[in-house]
């Protein structure tokens, strides 16, 4: 809202500069963004709030100011003193739910010129453009007194009737601008006798337009439903002043004095001659009264306000206060939409009491010793091992193209397929909520890779949402993760494949956790290569899944990684935290030395190397503290069909010094045994 200087002092007596005028002004939460000087003044740019319509006006800004330094406004003159006869123009209002008041008068004889150069200088101030006198009249009293008018040249008008109503359906109207505009259902129309000459508070039709050669004008000043405006405004994608300030709200019992100010001006500045006061008012307003408690009001701006001084600045503000033992009760004027509860009027009286006279005190606050939830500490816990292998945290929304799912060759069966379609999405292309992490980790893939980046290690813990056909769809906590690096010449040589990185940090994050009871088995998941994948499985129970990204889906997404692996991880972490042991059990260090002994065995290569293992410990002896693989081999020397896996195996006894004789003869029994079970046979025999 442009505020020019002069002007505001035309309805206020002030004895205080621009500058100080500005710093008041923000002081009450009308932050004052500029000052510029123009045409020998100085014209404010205040920042008013969407729940403040009454200060879009010179006369709503001079009213704070009046309340502030408790000066008396300067009402500008809008008595009519000679009126003709009555309005030719019958009005109606056949839908008085979107419209509560119409008003209006007819002025005849008018001459239509340039206006005052007074008036051209505050509608050029006020960033707008001088047109004639009509318009700028309606123009000038839409800044001054805060509510738009719109004036029909009223020979243009079929049947001299106004009509406010409702479009009917493929209703059409050429616009001020030119535009022909097909009207949404719901719009409110001001007809005449035959069509719609206006969209109302929004713009007027051409067809009824003002123009030089007209003579008789019918001024019009109404009050609308502000969400009907809102809605009619949206739709047609028009935003005018007018419809600015009526979706906000205006002042219905002050319309008719705006009305009567724009007839003055017209009589006055182009010769006309004014008629009487058409006043259609359906829906009267009824003022609302809230109880204030003074206590209230103290507690929560932290103050001591007296009782009466609370009383005086509610009706300094122009509210009406009556005072009672405990509280008091207010009547908020009709152009303060605003307020309609108690805590609106402590609001209101912090703001006038001076938000610079309120004490400062340190808040008490009150420290708990409530327990630290244990699954945030689990997360906390999977984040940082992450981070110490070298991943960054993704943040991304939770929604995806369900097309992805087509994309990573997810059946449709799968129950990732149940996804729940969004109603108003950002966009188009994402318009489902997140059934699964790894199309958005995919993406930040894309993105990095498409500029130059060739080390990405990201993860993301988050919630996907499955659709179960009820009220609200089921949510499940995920740890996802993406990891590339590109192969490229080096001095050292690091042979160790991507795979088996990520998966030590799966084996890092589950020690820390101190889940023992994991194993990896492989995994049928589509989107993975099926030879260079797992399944995550602890105490039996499938949590998630790691493995290369198919090659296939690699094409599909035109990504030039040359002879680089993508890896793709997802647990289920609501699944995976259950397994957290509830205790920790200590045990003490071992007093005597172990035992180490090796074997290599020759076995079918579909025997995974974890059911070798799961054998050799269910072998019946107490001696046998560790099994580790540490070596795989398949080629020459080896049968086709077969391969070669090297187990350590570490012996230990609580109370004693194992002897090498006694562990020779349990190793060759457990080997026996293994053979036995597996098939296999000893490597070198």
């Amino acid at each position: 809202m442009r505020v020019p200087f002069e002007w505001l002092k035309e309805l206020i007596h002030l004895s205080l500069d621009p500058q100080e005028v500005a710093a008041k002004l923000t002081m009450l939460g009308l932050e004052v963004e500029s000052m510029e000087e123009m045409h020998d003044d100085t014209v404010l740019e205040v920042n008013v709030t969407p729940n403040r319509p009454d200060c879009l006006s010179m006369l709503g800004i001079a009213r704070e100011i009046s309340a502030l330094l408790n000066a008396p406004l300067k009402i500008q003159k809008y008595q009519i003193e000679q009126e003709t006869d009555v309005c030719p123009v019958h009005v109606e209002i056949a839908d008085d739910d979107l419209c509560h008041r119409y008003a209006g008068r007819d002025i005849r004889g008018i001459r239509i010129g340039d206006s005052p150069d007074w008036m051209k200088k505050r509608l050029e101030k006020c960033g707008m453009r001088p047109i004639n006198n009509i318009v700028d009249i309606t123009n000038y009293v839409l800044l001054e007194m805060g509510h738009p008018l719109h004036a029909f040249d009223r020979d243009k008008l079929k049947g001299k009737k106004i009509r406010v109503a409702q479009s009917q359906p493929g209703t059409k109207i050429t616009t001020l601008d030119g535009i022909e505009r097909v009207l949404p259902d719901d719009a409110l129309l001001i007809w005449d006798a035959e069509h719609p000459v206006a969209v109302a508070g929004v713009m007027g039709g051409s067809e009824s337009e003002v123009t030089d050669a007209t003579k008789n004008v019918f001024l019009e000043s109404a009050y609308f439903l502000p969400s009907s405006i809102r809605r009619t405004s949206k739709a047609l994608g028009l935003k005018t002043e007018s419809s600015y300030r009526f979706e906000r709200g205006t002042d219905i019992e002050h319309l008719d004095k705006a009305l009567d100010r724009a007839a003055l001006l017209m009589s006055e500045i182009a010769s006309g001659q004014v008629s009487k006061k058409v006043d259609i008012y359906p829906r009267p307003f009824r003022p609302s009264r809230i109880e204030v408690r003074y206590e209230r009001v103290n507690k929560m701006i932290g103050t001591s306000i007296a009782g009466d001084e609370m009383v005086n600045i509610v009706e300094r503000i122009g509210m009406k206060g009556q005072k009672n033992s405990t509280s008091f009760t207010v009547t908020p004027p009709p152009y303060r939409t605003d307020i309609q509860r108690e805590i609106d009027i402590v609001e209101e009286i912090a703001r006038f009491h001076g938000y610079d006279r309120i004490p400062l005190t340190i808040p008490k606050m009150q420290i708990s010793g409530a327990a630290r939830d244990k699954r945030y500490g689990y997360i906390e816990t999977i984040k940082e091992s992450l981070k110490h292998a070298g991943f960054t945290e993704a943040i991304n929304y939770s929604f995806m193209n369900y097309h992805m799912l087509d994309l990573l060759d997810i059946s449709n069966n799968d129950r990732r397929r149940k996804a729940l379609t969004l109603r108003n999405p950002i966009n188009t292309e994402e318009s489902h909520l997140r059934t699964i992490l790894v199309p958005s980790l995919i993406q930040n893939l894309v993105f990095n890779v498409s500029m130059g980046i060739r080390d990405i290690r990201l993860f993301e813990v988050s919630r996907i949402f499955l659709d179960q056909g009820q009220t609200l769809p089921e949510e499940e906590h995920h740890l996802g993760a993406i990891y590339f690096r590109e192969k490229v010449p080096s001095l050292w040589k690091d042979e160790t494949p991507d795979f088996y990185l990520v998966k030590g940090v799966i084996e890092s994050f589950m020690d820390e956790l101190r889940i023992s009871d994991y194993a990896f088995q492989p995994s049928s998941e589509p989107l993975l290569h099926p030879g260079k994948s797992c399944d995550i499985m602890v105490s039996g129970e499938k949590t998630g899944f790691l493995g290369v990204l198919h090659p296939a889906i690699i094409e599909k997404l035109a990504l030039k990684v040359s002879r680089s692996e993508i890896l793709i991880l997802d647990v289920n972490l609501d699944r995976c935290l259950t397994f957290v042991p509830a205790g920790v059990k200590y045990t003490p260090i071992p007093k005597y030395p172990p035992i180490d002994r090796d074997i290599a065995l020759v076995v079918d290569e579909t025997l995974p190397a974890l059911t070798i293992m799961e054998r050799m410990r269910a072998y019946p002896t107490e001696l046998i503290e560790d099994i580790s693989i540490f070596d795989f081999y398949k080629g020459k020397n080896i049968p086709e069909g077969k391969k070669s896996l090297a187990f350590s195996i570490r012996y230990r006894a609580k109370d004693r010094t194992l002897t090498d004789s006694e562990i020779e003869e349990l190793h060759s029994r457990l080997i026996r045994h293994i053979t036995e079970k597996t098939g296999g046979v000893v490597r070198g025999t």
